[in-house]
């Protein structure tokens, strides 16, 4: 560690709430364009009020898991920076997007969140988080209760590769339930019909979301979330950020790489092997060590958090935040007087008044 630096816990404590503002001024800037049709505009404001807040705050931040990729929309993406970068700042792997669920905003639909992880790089490490360089990964999550006994032993190990109704099974099991009384979210995708006809022929009760699969997954893992597994085929970036929460709430991801065609599987022979694209990775694989931070604010309603309420000129925002190392979760809302509030924005490069 840097002569001077603080002990890994202080830093974390310090820097832990400037993400809760960066998602919670992203959420405010986006807000207004819910229901206009223009998702691309929605992201952009939010990228804009994250860029902000850390142009504002000295930490040397590198982008590892960015956003905009799959259809180039404006974003925050792999490789960019954040924070001041000035000597002695402590380093940290970042995960973001600025609006999970961009789709969503634009249709004026529930399930809709900024998100953001954090993971420290101490002095002689290279990276604290993992970057999977598929666009979509098949991945499953599930919470502390059906993990736990996967340890203790008393229910078989959940694997990608059984019959998603073994899955259902298992899971009935830990949580003491019938199949009838499971929950299971995914994303209403075609490519997600093996697992839906799993689900519909054992009788298990399903929740499908348009967009906006974080909060979807890591609501497995929160107690009153009334779902108990999330699973399908998603985008990568997303798979990391649950990894994050979960890393926090004691649940599990699993997720392997899923190329879309040989001619993707071909290009991601380019950057990896064989063997690590039919891979499965864990929570402890994509996440490493105990220091992660989890910041999401909610945008529209969703299983994680309920959105922006906008009453006259008051918004009130419901956030949530984790860190791994102290297993602690707060639930966070702030009542924002819109006569005072500012938010400072990099296209700008001031405060401006929402």
């Amino acid at each position: 560690m840097p002569p001077g630096q603080p002990p890994l816990r202080d830093v974390e404590r310090n820097i832990e709430f400037e993400f809760v503002r960066a998602t919670e001024n992203a959420a405010l800037n986006s807000i207004h364009w819910m229901g206009r049709g223009e998702k691309e505009l929605a992201d952009g404001a939010a990228c804009d009020a994250i860029y902000g807040v850390f142009d504002l705050v000295d930490i040397c931040g590198e982008v590892v898991i960015g956003e905009g990729i799959k259809d180039n929309a404006p974003g925050i993406f792999l490789g960019d920076k954040l924070g001041t970068w000035i000597e002695g700042a402590p380093r940290f792997d970042i995960a973001l997007d600025p609006v999970d669920g961009t789709s969503n905003i634009a249709k004026g639909l529930p399930n809709s969140i900024s998100v953001m992880s954090a993971a420290y790089v101490s002095e002689g490490s290279s990276h604290g988080m993992m970057n999977i360089p598929s666009f979509y990964v098949e991945k499953i999550a599930y919470g502390p209760k059906i993990a736990h006994e996967i340890r203790a032993g008393r229910v078989p190990a959940i694997t990608l590769d059984e019959p998603f109704e073994q899955t259902l099974t298992i899971a009935a099991t830990a949580l003491r339930k019938r199949i009838s009384e499971l929950v299971i979210v995914m994303l209403d995708r075609p490519r997600n019909q093996k697992y839906i006809d799993a689900v519909r022929k054992q009788g298990a009760s399903l929740r499908m979301i348009a967009d906006g699969d974080i909060a979807a997954a890591v609501a497995p893992s929160l107690y009153d979330s009334g779902v108990d597994l999330y699973v399908g085929i998603g985008g990568a970036p997303e798979g990391i950020l649950t990894a994050s929460a979960l890393k926090a709430l004691d649940g599990e991801i699993q997720l392997r790489m899923w190329p879309r065609d040989a001619a993707e599987r071909e290009d991601l022979r380019k950057v990896t092997t064989e063997e690590e694209i039919n891979r499965t990775y864990f929570t402890d694989d994509l996440v490493c060590g105990d220091s992660a931070i989890f910041c999401a604010t909610g945008i529209s309603d969703s299983a994680l958090l309920p959105g922006v309420k906008l009453v006259g000129r008051t918004a009130i925002t419901h956030s949530i935040l984790m860190r791994a190392r102290s297993k602690t979760v707060r639930y966070i809302r702030a009542v924002h007087n819109l006569e005072a509030k500012t938010i400072h924005l990099r296209s700008t490069k001031e405060d401006r008044r929402l």
